[in-house]
């Protein structure tokens, strides 16, 4: 398993790692993003779908459970579909509102408390792992397939850790 770790030391640093990311990012990915409330996983999703080329608001899908995004990756037209399950009560709830169905080797699937729909998700591509420290955050990726460790080798981030 590839990986990588930094550590950003605030948020235009988080900023600079979801652009990172965007430029790395390959059609078909899911990311899965862990860390406590507060982490920074909203904030490095939307400078992600910023440098993707969404021009507009982007809010976290805590009520919603997901909102798409049609942008580019990797030069390709794309639909981002950024989740948060933090709301929801079992991983059956997932499977009722039909989101495994997004999980279809094109669109990429960025999934917020991926731990309440485990056993029903399919395998993440990539694991991003966010902690507070002091007033930062330590960050590692995880490559957990060819298209994750890709990703990782495509990506052009300093080591700061």
């Amino acid at each position: 398993m590839q990986s990588f770790k930094a550590h950003l030391r605030d948020e235009s640093h988080t900023a600079a790692l979801g652009v990172a990311l965007a430029r790395a990012l390959l059609p078909g990915m899911a990311v899965y993003l862990h860390g406590d409330l507060g982490a920074g996983k909203t904030a490095l999703t939307r400078a992600l779908l910023h440098a993707a080329g969404h021009p507009g608001h982007v809010k976290s899908p805590t009520y919603t459970l997901a909102e798409p995004y049609h942008v580019k990756v990797d030069g390709q037209d794309v639909n981002i579909i950024h989740y948060d399950l933090y709301r929801m009560g079992s991983p059956e709830e997932f499977l009722d509102a039909g989101f495994r169905e997004d999980f279809d080797g094109r669109n990429v699937c960025i999934v917020e408390w991926p731990e309440k729909a485990e056993g029903v998700l399919p395998p993440p591509d990539l694991r991003v792992i966010l902690a507070v420290a002091g007033t930062g955050r330590d960050v590692e990726l995880q490559g957990s397939s060819a298209l994750g460790s890709s990703c990782l080798q495509r990506l052009h981030f300093p080591r700061i850790l």
